[in-house]
């Protein structure tokens, strides 16, 4: 059965209609799964359509053979300049990085708001709406393709506007998902449900790659047709609360402030019917100045920065830098930076168990932060020799790279978003998700950007390893407070 009065999607009720009855944490185990599903696909397709313009990369600037034979191949203005000793046209590789600035820096400032408005809007309509929008968009930046469009703000303006729709994802799915797990198990959890964020670069990069040889325009509109497609989905089917639920559901795994003992005694809605909290959405400021707020946001500025730089910039990167001796093709190079992804998800799911089971997760950012220092530069000067050290170093790179970007954006922005002094309002999950990755994207932006304007790659790994021991550095405060004092224990919260 459902709660009455309750926003139960169409697909749920005629689930529920069909179904058999079952024991409550028999439904809540199935819709727990179903709601780790639903916001995994729908996570992976926001990474999926971000990450098509690192592959169209190449095919709208490629790199102008020795003698010279493809110097009009392109697309302008993204081919404009005269090419280098290294065939790059540096001055059309510099708008490629203006194109996704523009992009990170309205998904920088979406997020600060898309939070709030997430907090107060019902998530399934909201999510939903905005899926299939980008999709909508993504069609857009195709049909300049076939409508032969070259005018340099036709580009930016799409860009811009699908950012900002983009800043919709990451705080509401971590909301949602944050709502049916408790504090303490969510760092293996969100761990392995954050290869959403790799899974969704991979298949960015392989499916527009597949398509590529249609037109560069194909490689926007089939992804575009993927996220709205799962956005209808998405309005079927989500059930953004637990509250949905009737009968009540044991608080085994939703629980409130209460003892150990108490909880166990509590369920998730008043067994006698009561109505349930009614919490209030919290303050933009009052979330920035929960404890650990500002420091995770800065150190994910810096994580981010590298991320996205490698998200944004590896295919091109693999394709202009000769591999044992040989010249990748477009599709190849696109293949292969996938592996930076594969070794992400390893990453995501290492450090969210580290988390569970140690519980010093600055601590463990902070390790592989500056682990990742001496491996960006390992990569950097061995991954030429061939093939198959460029394939291990890559997927060494990304597990280490990815493993704090990821623990950072998802347990520990959900755990300061029902921080104790909250006093159990879930509220303020989407708001600390948006101030936390928000302060991330402003990285995000200027990274890539760093990179499309900096003309020697040995300049942009130097970048990317101060950011990463800047990073570091950004959780002095919080390794210290771990190391000193003792684990925190397991901190519960009421669902609203």
């Amino acid at each position: 059965m459902i709660h009455s009065g309750a926003d139960v999607p169409l697909g749920i009720k005629a689930i529920e209609a069909c179904g058999t009855k079952s024991q409550p944490t028999t439904r809540l185990r199935k819709y727990q799964l179903m709601v780790l599903l639903l916001t995994f696909l729908t996570y992976m397709s926001y990474h999926l359509t971000r990450k098509v313009t690192s592959v169209v990369k190449s095919t709208l600037n490629p790199k102008v053979d020795d003698d010279w034979d493809n110097i009009n191949s392109g697309w302008y203005p993204f081919n404009k300049g005269e090419p280098d000793a290294d065939g790059a046209r540096n001055e059309g590789k510099a708008l490629l990085g203006l194109l996704d600035t523009t992009f990170l820096f309205a998904y920088a400032v979406g997020m600060f708001f898309s939070g709030s408005v997430a907090d107060r809007s019902n998530l399934r309509i909201f999510l939903s709406g905005s899926m299939i929008t980008i999709g909508i968009l993504m069609g857009v930046m195709g049909l300049a393709n076939f409508w032969e469009i070259h005018d340099l703000w036709y580009f930016l303006f799409v860009q811009a506007v699908t950012g900002l729709y983009q800043a919709t994802g990451w705080p509401s799915v971590v909301s949602v998902v944050g709502k049916w797990f408790p504090r303490g198990k969510r760092g293996l959890v969100m761990g392995i449900w954050n290869s959403h964020t790799s899974v969704g670069n991979i298949l960015g990069a392989l499916i527009p790659a597949a398509v590529l040889g249609w037109g560069w325009g194909w490689a926007f509109i089939v992804p575009g047709i993927i996220i709205a497609g799962l956005g209808i989905i998405m309005y079927f089917f989500l059930i953004v609360c637990t509250s949905s639920l009737a009968p009540p559901t044991p608080v085994s795994i939703c629980c409130s402030h209460q003892s150990a003992e108490d909880t166990e005694k509590t369920t998730l809605l008043n067994v006698a019917g009561d109505v349930p909290v009614q919490h209030q959405a919290v303050s933009f400021w009052k979330a920035l100045f929960i404890p650990g707020v500002i420091s995770f946001s800065l150190c994910l500025f810096f994580c981010k920065l590298v991320a996205y730089t490698f998200m944004y910039w590896l295919p091109y990167y693999v394709q202009h830098t000769k591999i044992g001796g040989h010249t990748l093709s477009d599709s190849e190079s696109a293949n292969l930076s996938t592996l930076f992804d594969v070794g992400g998800i390893a990453g995501g799911i290492l450090a969210g168990f580290l988390s569970d089971r140690l519980r010093k997760p600055a601590l463990i950012n902070a390790f592989f932060l500056y682990i990742a220092v001496p491996m960006l530069f390992i990569y950097h000067t061995y991954s030429k020799d061939s093939t198959s050290i460029n394939i291990f170093l890559l997927l060494i790179t990304g597990a280490i790279v990815n493993a704090p970007y990821a623990l950072i954006t998802t347990a520990v922005s959900a755990d300061l978003g029902t921080h104790e002094t909250l006093r159990g309002n879930p509220k303020a999950l989407a708001t600390v998700t948006a101030i936390i990755d928000g302060t991330g994207s402003i990285g995000a932006a200027i990274g890539p950007y760093l990179a499309g304007s900096i003309k020697s790659w040995d300049d942009v790994f130097w970048m990317l390893m101060a950011s990463a021991a800047i990073a570091g550095l950004m959780l002095t405060r919080q390794c210290k407070d771990e190391l000193c004092g003792k684990p925190k224990k397991q901190e519960a919260y009421t669902f609203d």
